[in-house]
């Protein structure tokens, strides 16, 4: 057997590769520079050498100390080298403190601190103070008594007018006061002559006044957003939790005013192409149209060719300008069930781009050869002016599909319709044999009443339409990154890393507890997912497996390096389909634009070079659009359940913490907590690995997808927050949970008590 040295490498590997620490420390110290590639280079391992950095790297990985993101690796918990800060203070020699703008307690107990660095003439320092969100590039400090980074900024974004958002109330005084959405905020004292209309009760924005030193800070009502209760209102709340930008700047109104419609200048006329746009029935804008046809070639028998053609969004937003600016501002529109909080001025999303029936419109279209399979033969990329032949809502198409047309869809379903479906079931074919990854996690929406509130919460059926539409999409968006990487372009990509190691192995652990195997050692691929979803599809476990799979995946995000797109299993994948909603698209067209030679609008030398730092701010503003939504829903459902106080519900465990119990009510799709401290009758372990709670004395517990019955005690509507209690009697675990609980026991015995709570 190889003797190992002290810092684990056997003595009989070549002395170059670097012991498992100096590995370690490398990483953590050059963020910027720890793919396998670079530390090789660092460290000059070349040859038959590369072996051993691969299997030690590996090792590293399934050992929880390194894990991958992109092609890079890091430390478990590092932030990413490129990230999103928000600037909160000063230290005491006057620098800039920071720390990540988007932390929540699944990333650990606290937000690490960033201390910005200063150069002798650094203008960007200076433009950032407290309360400036900043992109920076970060590295660790590794000093004790430290900040935990240092960071160097690359961007200031505008400084938030930090207006509060406050519910009006009167006091028995007689004085009114504002209470604050945000706890963080004290109250403040609004006088009489500054209310500006408002009432108590009203949920209002309100400008800060200078004050004195002593008393409350006072302030005015700058806007009334209606009364709390107002789905407008709770909707206003996210968009101020989260710094959302909903207010376009005067000069960006004025240059969608401006802009001029375009002309056939430069483009291919398509306007006798029958394309059809088909979207939810409340759509107000329209990216997106197709077409479909059988190919008149011999040599592809049963094969199609599909059209897919986009709003040409790059013609009317030039790179630089206002629009520009303010669009990647926003980074990509929220969508509240009242509102849209749009990426582009109206002017822009509903009109000039929006590929409105019987208009002509620009594009960029791609047209697509496709075999009987439903492979890709070949594509071509055209700038093109259309008008679109119908406007259809999903249901509508679906429905003259199933033999129910209407005076619409008549006349259109022999020669539009069906070829779309016809070409459509050719790419179901290539999606089987892809086979991508399949969660069944069904979609909620919020039905609201004229006045904002909830009427009902609906499930929409899942239509071939959508299907169709959703393939359609994803084919374009292959054919986009195919063709800049092939003219060599740089572009963002969308990717979707694959699940850590450290993932995949909390999901074998829990597997095991159900009685499952997964093979260990080998990178699992979407078909392995699928497989196991398949084997629970019809027991007490489908709810249960397909949300602890779902918890087991990265998250999707852009980037300029390309890393391929697990969830869909695509080796290359870009987001072209959206420009009108998402930057990333807009700057996929600029760069389509600019490989193939096809006029104004290309994407410019300044935005290849900083193509990572706009990959990172979007896939910021992605995540705190989809946050902000979230929020939304829950507190409309908690204002909505808020007359429900002691009523019971039946509900579904979603979660499992040391803390407590989730529990999600499948009617509403809303979630409470039940606090470990209010279940009684015994000590309660968490078991992580099994993702349950269990007795320590009884063995009964509850675990996650465990169906209860639970009674509403406390509701906070601000917050969109519910306290449950349990009504349902813990279940007897099963012997493989119990059997991995006590082992995991033991493991901990005579170091650390497992955490337990006493009821």
């Amino acid at each position: 057997m190889a003797r190992r040295n002290k810092g684990g490498r056997s003595s009989s590997e070549p002395a170059a590769l670097p012991d498992r620490d100096t590995i370690l420390k490398f990483v953590a110290d050059n963020p910027d520079r720890a793919s396998k590639r670079e530390i090789a280079k660092a460290f000059a391992i070349k040859g038959s050498d590369r072996a051993y950095l691969k299997d030690l790297l590996r090792t590293l990985e399934e050992e929880g100390l390194l894990e991958k993101r992109r092609k890079r690796l890091t430390r478990p918990g590092a932030l990413p080298h490129v990230s999103m800060l928000e600037i909160t203070g000063r230290d005491s020699d006057g620098g800039l403190v920071a720390q990540p703008a988007e932390w929540t307690s699944e990333h650990g107990d606290r937000p690490p601190v960033i201390e910005i660095r200063t150069g002798r003439d650094d203008a960007r320092t200076r433009a950032a103070g407290v309360g400036s969100r900043v992109l920076a590039k970060v590295f660790p400090a590794g000093e004790k008594g430290g900040p935990d980074y240092t960071g160097r900024i690359i961007k200031v974004f505008e400084k938030s007018e930090h207006a509060v958002l406050g519910v009006l109330r009167k006091l028995d005084d007689g004085t009114v006061r504002a209470e604050p959405v945000e706890r963080r905020q004290p109250e403040l004292l609004v006088d009489s002559d500054h209310l500006n209309g408002a009432k108590p009760g009203d949920l209002v924005e309100i400008e800060l006044l200078k004050s004195g030193r002593y008393g409350l800070a006072k302030g005015k009502v700058r806007t009334i957003i209606g009364k709390l209760d107002s789905e407008k209102a709770i909707s206003m709340i996210a968009i101020h939790a989260h710094d959302i930008p909903h207010v376009f700047p005067p000069e960006v109104v004025a240059e969608a005013q401006q802009a001029k419609t375009a002309t056939l200048k430069n483009r291919e006329d398509w306007r006798n192409l029958p394309l059809i746009t088909i979207d939810p029935a409340d759509a107000k804008d329209h990216d997106d149209a197709v077409f479909a046809e059988p190919d008149g070639d011999d040599r592809n028998p049963g094969g199609h060719v599909v059209t897919v053609a986009i709003a040409d969004v790059a013609a009317y937003v030039k790179p630089g300008s206002a629009l520009d600016r303010e669009a990647l501002k926003r980074g990509n529109s929220v969508y509240f069930p009242d509102r849209v909080v749009p990426m582009l001025p109206e002017r822009i999303s509903n009109d000039l781009c929006s590929l409105r029936e019987g208009e002509d419109r620009p594009a960029l279209a791609v047209r697509m050869v496709i075999a009987e399979d439903g492979r890709k033969i070949r594509h071509t990329f055209h700038r093109v002016m259309m008008k679109s032949a119908a406007k259809l809502a999903y249901p509508q198409a679906q429905a003259a599909i199933d033999g129910v047309p209407d005076d619409k869809t008549g006349p259109l379903l022999e020669p539009v319709l069906q070829p779309l479906w016809a070409a459509y079931a050719s790419l179901r074919r290539a999606r089987a044999a892809r086979e991508p990854l399949e969660l069944d996690l069904p979609e909620r929406k919020l039905v609201l009443n004229p006045d904002g509130t909830v009427n009902r919460v609906m499930t929409p059926p899942r239509l071939d339409a959508h299907r169709l539409i959703e393939e359609f999409m994803i084919l374009a968006n292959v054919a986009a990154a195919e063709t800049l990487e092939q003219k060599k372009q740089v572009f963002v990509y969308r990717v979707h890393d694959a699940p850590s190691l450290a993932k995949q192995e909390g999901l074998r652990e829990f597997l095991q507890t159900i009685g499952m195997s997964l093979a260990r050692g080998a990178q699992l691929r979407p078909a392995q997912f699928n497989n196991i979803l398949a084997r629970v599809a019809d027991s007490e476990h489908v709810t249960l497996v397909n949300e602890v799979v779902l918890r087991s995946q990265s998250q999707a995000e852009y980037s300029p390096a390309n890393i391929g797109h697990f969830g869909l299993n695509l080796k290359r994948y870009a987001h072209f389909t959206s420009p009108i909603r998402r930057y990333a698209d807009l700057i996929v067209h600029r760069a389509l634009v600019g490989a193939l030679g096809l006029g104004e609008g290309a994407i410019t030398a300044h935005d290849e070079e900083r193509l990572e730092e706009i990959s990172a701010f979007i896939s910021t503003t992605e995540r705190r659009a989809m946050k902000a939504e979230r929020e939304t829903y829950d507190r409309l459902i908690a204002s909505h359940l808020a007359r429900h106080v002691d009523e019971s519900f039946d509900g579904r465990i979603s979660g499992v913490t040391k803390s407590g119990l989730f529990v999600q009510l499948p009617a509403y799709g809303a979630d409470g907590f039940v606090p470990v401290s209010k279940l009684e009758g015994d000590y309660y372990i968490y078991d992580e690995a099994s993702h349950a709670l269990t007795g320590e004395r009884t063995g009964k517990g509850f675990r996650l997808g465990d169906e209860v019955v639970v009674q509403l005690v406390e509701i906070a509507p601000l917050a969109g927050a519910m306290r449950f209690a349990m009504l349902s009697e813990p279940r007897q675990m099963p012997k493989a949970t119990r059997s991995y609980h006590k082992s995991r026991s033991k493991m901990r015995a005579g170091k650390k008590r497992p955490t337990r709570r006493r009821r």
